[in-house]
């Protein structure tokens, strides 16, 4: 049984740093994609940042050069590193996993993934 549990949310000022992680456990398959979503009672789940199995990863355009994804594989769990956070990053941040499409990078959209944890808050005021 699959289980992603994040942790690390919290609330603070814009310009200030958050660092996510997400502790996985049960998935077997070698190649695979993981990633964080977010999202808001007002939008739609979008993706922020993915990894594959090789470690290429992908980020979207807008937290690029702010946030960075990571993982330890010793220890099966993904980073999510954000720098420079805004208000409009608020939003309940999600890890999800997902089977590895061949593609060499992994998708932003949220349909790929099968595997989802609970999520953890983050909230940054101005």
């Amino acid at each position: 049984q699959v289980q992603l549990v994040e942790s690390g949310g919290g609330s603070v000022l814009a310009g200030g740093s958050l660092r996510l992680s997400c502790a996985a456990s049960g998935y077997t398959s070698s190649r695979y994609c993981m990633g964080w979503f977010r999202q808001t009672p007002t939008k739609e789940r979008e993706g922020v940042a993915t990894l594959d199995s090789d470690t290429t990863t992908r980020v979207a355009d807008s937290v690029k050069g702010r946030f960075t994804i990571s993982k330890d594989a010793a220890k099966n769990t993904l980073y999510l590193q954000m720098n420079s956070l805004k208000p409009e990053d608020t939003a309940m941040y999600y890890c999800a996993a997902g089977p590895s499409l061949g593609l060499g990078i992994c998708p932003l959209q949220p349909i790929v993934y099968n595997y989802w944890g609970q999520g953890t808050q983050v909230t940054v005021s101005s």
